[in-house]
């Protein structure tokens, strides 16, 4: 009984910081949270949305415009505003902001609080929150006060306060590695790599005898629409904490100081001897600021860089601008300086570590933990006719495809390009992407486009468990991102999965994909944007069985080397060389 009323005490709070962020949000910009809110629909009720808003009116409106943005259909979206003229000003507005997200630029009559998001959205800091500060709103100068906080967490040697140690009673001093990690997200709310990762880390540092526990980013999972969400999950034995205050603060600086105060008194309780976080720097700022006042070490996984997603997703014609900006350049610098200021730094590929070291981060300072698997995928003998068999997919033709979020970078329009270059050869190629993201309503066009709807299978998200099903049920698993400089450098975790069940990988030939395909000897590489080499790289392995099975085995044989398990050791011997002792 006594649960239960906690669980309904969490709940009601949950309700009510959804409420007042909603109202906070609804006060300062009504019309901001409106698009936010139309954009945040489940799928197929902004679909629905999408196609009332297509009833009617000229394609060339703001309606229509926002009929495409509803449904991921930014190129069409953009052109509907390119030649809207809005009467109202409601209209011009909606397109306004509209444009603002696709990567457009407000105009200069329009109010500052808009100027200043097309400010920050360019990648213009100090410009944005000046503009801000000129509102005579009050929303607008609350929205100046955030801008002003994002600029000092990205100042050089800006730092947040640690709180006041506190006094441990004698004799009471943990020992042992008692690994507290401070993650963005976590399982079972949010599935993606990054929370994959996490969870397989925690995992397998617990059956390596450290006693580990997480706690994710404040306001997670309640500020995502999710008031449901306890306050502790537990997931295949893993501990994750969420940090959900009654109130959060206004800025960003207040709310990670909040974070800073939650994670010190969690981490007294715990008995944490090592902090262990992940990009980005917000995130080492409180790692920083806790292992502080805790007296501990951090460590700082760099498992991506968050500027340089940022500028592959500004629109083509103007990457080369936001790479000189002072968003991209400030971050460029505070990830730097947050990897020299931690203790140990961690990175997933050869090709960051490589552009840490040419940053300045000392190369004895960085180790390297790969993506990895569990080694009871090595086990897992389905063949694909098998697999696809009980996925209720037809069980002839040659199948690629991937699981993965489904983005721009990730190119999968040149693989589906390579498809139809094949099946117009004769090829009985089919393909299947799992996995969800703003860039598959277009893929599905094009597929129609394409004339070859009825070869491709884009199930959405799939359920953790069924994942691996949908690597099983392909001939050849396919990495075809994009030359962005994101890509160059951060190596995927599924195709290390795809490997270890046997599969082919034809991948884009980067940095950090060439150092697990070619090098291992576990499958093609093509050129990146190119749907004729991606088709050659394809054609070659339908037709030759030999090569498909040396590929395959090869590739088991590199995913035996990167098991988690393997790498919870190189954790252990990381924290043991920070001066946390093994235990009793």
């Amino acid at each position: 009984m006594a649960d239960r009323s906690t669980a309904l005490r969490s709940v009601a709070r949950n309700v009510v910081l959804l409420g007042r962020t909603a109202a906070r949000h609804a006060q300062d910009d009504p019309m901001l949270l409106s698009v936010q809110t139309l954009r945040r629909l489940p799928s197929p009720v902004r679909s629905r949305v999408a196609s009332a808003l297509l009833s009617g009116g000229s394609a060339a409106s703001v309606r229509h415009a926002l009929a495409h943005f509803l449904a991921d259909h930014p190129a069409d979206a953009r052109q509907s505003l390119a030649h809207a003229q809005p009467s109202s000003r409601i209209a011009r507005r909606v397109g306004a902001e509209i444009d603002i997200v696709l990567g457009g630029t407000a105009p200069l009559d329009a109010a500052p609080l808009l100027r200043a998001r097309s400010a920050w959205a360019r990648g213009d800091v100090s410009e944005a929150a000046a503009v801000a500060s000129t509102s005579p709103r009050r929303g607008g100068q609350r929205y100046a006060a955030v801008l002003a906080s994002e600029r000092d967490l990205l100042t050089p040697g800006f730092r947040l306060p640690a709180p006041a140690a506190r006094s441990v009673a004698s004799g009471s001093e943990p020992s042992g590695i008692r690994a507290l990690h401070l993650l963005i997200n976590s399982l079972p709310w949010t599935q993606s790599g990054y929370s994959l990762r996490s969870h397989a880390i925690l995992r397998a540092q617990q059956a390596a005898g450290m006693t580990v526990e997480a706690m994710t980013r404040i306001g997670y999972p309640v500020v995502v629409g999710l008031p449901q969400a306890k306050d502790v999950d537990v997931v295949d034995g893993i501990t994750y904490r969420r940090v959900v205050p009654a109130r959060l603060a206004a800025t960003p600086t207040g709310r990670l100081e909040q974070t800073v105060e939650a994670v010190v008194q969690r981490g007294r309780e715990f008995g944490a001897t090592v902090l262990h976080t992940t990009t980005h720097y917000p995130n080492a700022l409180t790692a920083q600021a806790a292992a502080d006042a805790l007296g501990v070490p951090w460590v700082y996984e760099v498992r991506g860089q968050l500027e340089k997603s940022w500028l592959a997703r500004r629109p083509p014609e103007d990457q080369e601008r936001a790479a000189t900006s002072e968003r991209y350049l400030l971050a460029r610098a505070r990830e730097t300086e947050m990897a020299l200021a931690a203790d140990h730094v961690v990175t997933l590929s050869t090709a960051l570590r490589d552009d840490l070291v040419a940053q300045g981060v000392p190369a004895e300072r960085i180790s390297l933990v790969p993506n990895a698997v569990d080694a009871g995928l090595l086990e897992r003998a389905e063949t694909p006719a098998e697999a696809r068999a009980s996925l209720g997919l037809p069980q002839d033709g040659f199948w690629v495809g991937s699981v993965s979020s489904i983005v721009d970078y990730e190119g999968f329009d040149v693989l589906i390009r390579a498809v139809a270059l094949l099946r117009e050869e004769g090829l009985p190629v089919r393909c299947a992407i799992a996995g969800e993201g703003v860039a598959r309503p277009g893929l599905r066009r094009l597929a129609e486009r394409l004339d070859i709807s009825d070869a491709i299978v884009l199930p959405g998200r799939v359920p953790r468990e069924e994942a691996v099903r949908w690597h099983q049920a392909l001939d050849a698993f396919v990495v075809p991102r994009l030359d962005t400089e994101v890509c160059r450098t951060v190596t995927p975790l599924k195709p290390i999965e795809a490997m270890a069940l046997g599969r082919p990988v034809v991948a884009s030939d980067l940095p950090a994909l060439a150092e697990v395909v070619v090098e291992p000897g576990s499958g093609l590489v093509a050129p990146a944007g190119d749907p004729h080499g991606l088709a050659a790289a394809l054609r070659r392995l339908a037709a030759d069985a030999d090569l498909m099975a040396r590929l395959g085995a090869g590739g088991q044989r590199f995913a035996r080397t990167r098991t988690w398990g393997a790498q919870a050791e190189t954790y252990r011997a990381i924290y043991e060389g920070l001066g946390v002792s093994r235990g009793a």
